[in-house]
């Protein structure tokens, strides 16, 4: 037992705060859930960037979620001092009594300091200095090394404070919501597709150096078709993304029903949860997909499947054996492609896929 364990019965709010990109705050979705099972009479906030709200959104475990605005720097000073200062507003107001840092972000260091909670905890960055340290009560050391899984590597914040989480609580949890579910109900009939009669592709990311060429993901549709399989292409509504799903599609001869651009982060998840498998890269789409309990093939290059691979889902993990990776390299020499990417064989991907098909 920590010897300075938070006495979670005195927790009447806590604050988890995340600022960081969509797949990385759907990963701490855990610490609500174990956060809440530890100290049920608790609410549970959230604060994340706007735009990666959705990951959050609905979580059962959550009370409030607030958000920090990915362009109040753009702004002009007056109008980012407002934004600010609503925000410290509406946190000083909700008075927690626990603050949970899940990152090295700033941000987190001024908050624990101007809400002062009883209790705040964070991880260990040397670079940050003394001032960072003593802004909080509790401090964790990051221990990974790339082979411990983000969400481990988030749950070690409560594991600092007392609370050891059994295997079953470390689930992710993302709730797509009533009107996504319908959307893709609608979406699905229109195109004489049912639940678990499809298999879901989502080839893009926004870093394009973890991309599998379009070539290789045309190539892996027709093999998929020929075997009686209907595929669903999806992208992100960015114009990198949606053209490079179009180039699938066009070199696919139409064998892939193509919604590329037409979903949103919410509609995404409720697809996933409809497919028979999901295909993809390293992004936020397969972490959502592995969230909705779906068999999931994910194809890793220059980052790490250890850290970052489906979690508590059936799964397949297709990487080359290049000694290389992972490099976490913007594609080889910075060149935004990554050998271990381009190389990787469609035999082996489609090998995967049906191990998991069945």
């Amino acid at each position: 037992m920590v010897k300075d364990a938070v006495p979670l019965r005195s927790i009447a709010r806590a604050l988890v705060i995340k600022l960081r990109h969509h797949g990385d705050v759907l990963l701490a979705a855990p610490v609500l859930s174990v956060l809440k099972a530890y100290a049920p009479a608790a609410e549970i906030d959230a604060l994340v960037y706007d735009d990666s709200a959705p990951m959050l959104e609905g979580h059962p475990a959550l009370s409030v979620l607030h958000t920090v605005g990915r362009r109040w720097r753009q702004a002009a000073p007056h109008a980012r001092a407002a934004a600010e200062w609503r925000l410290y507003s509406a946190l000083a107001a909700r008075r927690y009594d626990l603050l949970v840092h899940l990152s090295g972000h700033w941000r987190g260091a001024w908050l624990a300091r101007l809400l002062r909670p009883a209790y705040s905890v964070a991880p260990i960055v040397p670079a940050r200095g003394a001032l960072w340290a003593r802004s909080f009560t509790h401090l964790y050391p990051v221990v990974g090394g790339g082979r411990r899984h983000q969400v481990e590597l988030n749950l070690d914040a409560l594991r600092r404070i007392g609370i050891q989480p059994e295997p079953q609580e470390r689930r992710v949890r993302f709730v797509p919501g009533a009107e996504a579910e319908r959307r893709i109900e609608s979406l699905l009939a229109e195109r004489g597709l049912a639940a678990g009669g499809f298999v879901h592709l989502h080839p893009a990311s926004r870093w394009r150096f973890k991309c599998w060429p379009a070539k290789q993901n045309a190539e892996l549709v027709l093999r998929l078709a020929a075997e009686g399989h209907r595929v669903v292409l999806t992208a992100a509504p960015e114009k990198s993304e949606t053209d490079f799903a179009g180039e699938i599609a066009a070199l696919a001869g139409g064998a892939a029903v193509n919604l590329a651009g037409m979903l949103s982060i919410k509609e995404l998840g409720a697809l996933a949860a409809r497919a028979r498998l999901f295909i993809g890269v390293d992004s936020m789409p397969m972490h959502v997909a592995a969230a909705m309990g779906t068999p999931t093939v994910a194809l890793f290059g220059p980052s790490g499947e250890h850290e970052w691979g489906p979690w508590m889902t059936a799964h397949r993990v297709v990487a080359s054996g290049h000694t290389c990776r992972p490099c976490g390299q913007d594609g080889c020499g910075g060149g935004k492609v990554s050998e271990c990417l381009t190389t990787l064989a469609v035999e082996t991907v489609h090998a995967a896929a049906r191990a998991l098909l069945g």
